[in-house]
């Protein structure tokens, strides 16, 4: 099997390549070029593509994939966001995802985003660098004690409602499908409650639900109304479950104290981007102007285990499929 890697940063190549001895039979080729209906005729002669989250694997990409012979779009990522499923059902190509390759590194970074916007990490750093040691404007809010709202308690849910739990905070989930294990046995949750309730209790709030047309924009000026003054914000689900516009006049009215934020929706054009010679007119910019607000780009998952794993479940993915055999439980398959 011959899989053309798009968008191949040094580091996706070098985890790749760590794991490919293991492969027999499948070859590998990486460029840095990202999958777009533009350069999807690149693939010409491969059996395979691999992209990531930040891909346009959508309608015409599938049809151009499809017309050159691929079979198979390899998502290096946990959703399907880029790619549109039932176009490539059509064609018969078939799509598979790496959905849980690392929901303790997701969560420590929930948690870090957090302390980091809360206690002015960021702001106090540069300061020292500076010698400025004056300690006006980064006063914040101890966690112990304190209520944490986790929507969504799926793998990366709850693992930030053990590290909470570790905290010292009391912990709220909520989710359209409570884990009753997280109460009964591992003892993380105190109690599932309602949006409307984890809003008014909670002094930290975390997203980890999943984006649908039911969940889009569901942090908006409604809900952030609900919230505690001077919550704690953090989003390191997805950039589309928050209406930016409401999160940034949660932030003047000081509504929401503290956020981080590791996914946003304007995120699509600067991902994984070096544009640092650019003057950029953004609403990210805006927000990175805030003392109380700490922006990462879509991190959240980036260790060297995360890596390992995503590799060899992509790579698994291209062998079962070339062997025609059963896919393994750990990716999923559209």
């Amino acid at each position: 099997m011959k899989i053309l890697f798009y968008g191949t940063a040094s580091y996706d190549k070098d985890s790749f390549s760590r794991e490919l001895p293991d492969y027999p039979g499948i070859s590998v080729d990486f460029i840095e070029t990202n999958l777009t209906p533009m350069t999807a005729a690149l693939a010409r002669g491969y059996d395979a593509v691999c992209a990531f989250v930040n891909a346009d694997v959508h309608a015409m990409t599938l049809e151009i994939l499809a017309g050159f012979g691929v079979k198979l779009v390899l998502m290096r990522c946990a959703g399907f966001d880029a790619v549109d499923v039932d176009m490539a059902k059509e064609l018969g190509l078939k799509v598979t995802r790496v959905p849980a390759y690392s929901p303790e590194a997701i969560a420590e970074h929930a948690m870090a985003l957090g302390l980091c916007a809360n206690r002015r990490i960021h702001k106090g750093y540069i300061r020292v660098r500076e010698n400025n040691f004056a300690l006006d404007g980064l006063v914040g809010e101890t966690l112990h004690g304190k209520t944490a709202g986790i929507i969504g308690t799926g793998r990366i849910g709850a693992a930030l409602c053990r590290i909470c739990k570790g905290f010292g905070m009391t912990v709220l989930g909520s989710d359209l499908y409570p884990n009753q294990k997280l109460v009964d046995e591992e003892h993380v949750v105190d109690e599932y409650v309602t949006y409307d309730e984890l809003y008014a209790r909670a002094d930290f709030i975390s997203l980890h639900a999943f984006l649908n047309e039911e969940s889009y924009h569901m942090i908006n000026d409604e809900s952030i109304a609900k919230m505690k003054d001077g919550v704690i914000f953090v989003n390191t689900g997805r950039g589309g479950l928050v209406d930016t516009q409401a999160l940034i006049r949660g932030v003047l009215s000081g509504k929401i104290g503290a956020a981080g934020l590791d996914v946003y929706e304007e995120e699509n054009a600067n991902v994984y981007q070096n544009r640092a010679g650019e003057v950029i007119d953004s609403i990210t910019a805006r927000l990175c102007s805030f003392p109380n607000v700490v922006m990462t780009s879509h991190q959240a998952f980036f260790t060297r285990e995360a890596l390992s794993e995503i590799a060899r479940v992509t790579l698994d993915n291209a062998q079962h499929f070339a062997r025609g055999e059963e896919f393994i439980p750990r990716s999923q398959v559209c």
